[in-house]
């Protein structure tokens, strides 16, 4: 029969010596994705009214490169046209862009998540006729940042939307691909757009 003395040390030894609760062997890593869009780009916050700005008319004096992602620097332009307004009190900010020497037309939908603060970006053009992939973020200052995935020509590239605002009617837009996970990044796209009363 132990003793209570006994069972005193006994206990203290076996706390002492780590044997008081049961031993867990390592966590195993736990499987990762990997890194999403969120981790791997910054995700710029903005404000409700970052697109103001757009509602109205406007002339968009366009440079493009003729081959994507192949170091080209042959650029073409043309110009195209837009009308920007705005619905759900500045939720949503809408511009459908004509492109008479190309053939199509486009559209912009843009809606603000209040509780992240950001906007996604969605574009759809009339040879295609489906919602691209997102381009999220926002505005500090004049400076707009939008980030997203897609593919082009069967390569999945991040994408990248630079605004910036330079009075109530001048504005640039450009839009650049990355095809080696944002490590670098090619402008393929840019305008500038100038207030018209078309």
């Amino acid at each position: 029969m132990i003793t209570s003395n006994r069972r005193l040390a006994l206990l203290s030894a076996f706390v002492l010596t780590g044997c008081a609760a049961p031993q867990t062997s390592p966590r195993a890593p736990e499987a990762r994705a990997e890194p999403s869009h969120a981790e791997t780009v910054p995700s710029p916050t903005g404000d409700i009214h970052d697109f103001d700005f757009e509602v109205g008319n406007w002339t968009l004096a366009n440079r493009r490169l003729k081959a994507r992602g192949v170091g080209s620097q042959d650029w073409e332009e043309f110009l195209s046209y837009s009308r920007g307004t705005q619905y759900l009190g500045g939720m949503v900010s809408v511009d459908e862009m004509t492109l008479p020497s190309k053939g199509f037309s486009g559209l912009t939908v843009r809606v603000f998540n209040p509780t992240t603060r950001q906007w996604s970006i969605y574009w759809v053009n009339s040879k295609v006729g489906r919602l691209d992939p997102p381009q999220v973020g926002g505005f500090n200052g004049n400076r707009g940042e939008f980030y997203g995935e897609d593919e082009d020509n069967g390569r999945h590239v991040k994408v990248r939307y630079i605004w910036i605002k330079s009075g109530p009617d001048t504005a640039h837009w450009e839009q650049a691909f990355s095809y080696d996970g944002g490590r670098t990044w090619e402008t393929n796209w840019m305008n500038e757009l100038t207030r018209t009363s078309r």
